[in-house]
């Protein structure tokens, strides 16, 4: 196959149009075929690797008046990655991490070196 026909083929794939930064990112996309033939795109199920494997750089402890959002954008320096702080931290609704007392790990960023 030359160049100009992968070219051309790769414009019939789904392009991931999520920021990079999106949880979702590196999950990919898939198809189903509904029951009249039509093909659906999806995102793929997201897994979160253990607790263990990330690397804890500090524990925080919340502070009364504390946001996930400005916790993530103190340690991380983007408010839109709490996600990660959910993540490392085993929780699935990120808004049970920002109660005052709760004690939180900051870990490396998703991706980065030592996972």
């Amino acid at each position: 196959m030359d160049q100009l026909q992968a070219l051309l083929q790769g414009a019939n794939r789904p392009v991931n149009s999520l920021p990079v930064t999106s949880r979702y990112y590196n999950v990919g996309n898939s198809t189903i075929e509904d029951e009249n033939g039509r093909n659906i795109i999806y995102l793929r199920r997201r897994f979160i690797q253990a607790p263990e494997k990330y690397t804890v750089l500090q524990e925080y402890t919340v502070k009364e008046g504390d946001r996930l959002d400005n916790i993530a954008a103190s340690f991380i320096g983007d408010a839109t990655q709490f996600w990660q702080l959910a993540d490392a931290n085993n929780v699935m609704k990120p808004e049970e991490m920002a109660v005052a007392g709760n004690k939180i790990n900051i870990t490396q960023p998703a991706g980065s070196a030592g996972f």
